[in-house]
């Protein structure tokens, strides 16, 4: 895919992510007290990174996390691992199934989030260390069952993308 192209569907796939961030679709879920919502703002990030490798998979995510980022709960440090998800996600997806790099992806970001949100919790959000676990928790779990479900929906999507000729790679 040329470049111009890669860069317009990063884009548009990065405004797509920030759409599915956003309430009413985002379901509301509680996980053992912990009030969230799941959402899959993961899935254009893995469908842009599998058709068009690391770079734009890293642009897509950083695009796609800038209203979770500094809107939704206001934490900077989405955008980066997002960007890490976007990256990690088209590297793999050279060799792998869609669903299955994007499960991997989950894999080199979800240490990134433990870290930053660990941070977060406990030194801007004062939170005790005991409880940032609890919390911490219930968040993982979150963003796991959501990667997973955005990398099974990416393959059958992108078998469809490819099919109908949209993209040639």
């Amino acid at each position: 895919m040329e470049k111009t192209k890669a860069l317009a569907l990063a884009t548009i796939m990065g405004a797509l992510a920030n759409i599915l961030a956003f309430p009413p679709i985002a379901v509301p879920i509680s996980i053992g007290g912990f009030e969230s919502s799941i959402h899959f703002s993961q899935l254009p990030i893995f469908i842009c990174g599998a058709l068009t490798g690391p770079l734009y998979g890293l642009i897509t995510g950083v695009i796609g996390s800038l209203y979770m980022g500094t809107v939704l709960p206001g934490i900077p440090f989405v955008i980066v691992g997002l960007g890490i998800l976007g990256l990690a996600n088209g590297f793999f997806a050279e060799k792998l199934r869609p669903a299955f790099s994007g499960v991997l992806a989950w894999c080199v970001q979800a240490p990134y989030v433990v870290a930053t949100d660990y941070v977060w919790f406990t030194l801007f959000l004062e939170k005790a260390p005991a409880a940032t676990w609890v919390i911490l928790t219930s968040i993982m779990v979150k963003l796991t069952i959501e990667a997973v479900i955005s990398a099974m929906l990416a393959d059958v999507l992108i078998h469809y993308i490819k099919k109908a000729g949209f993209v040639s790679k």
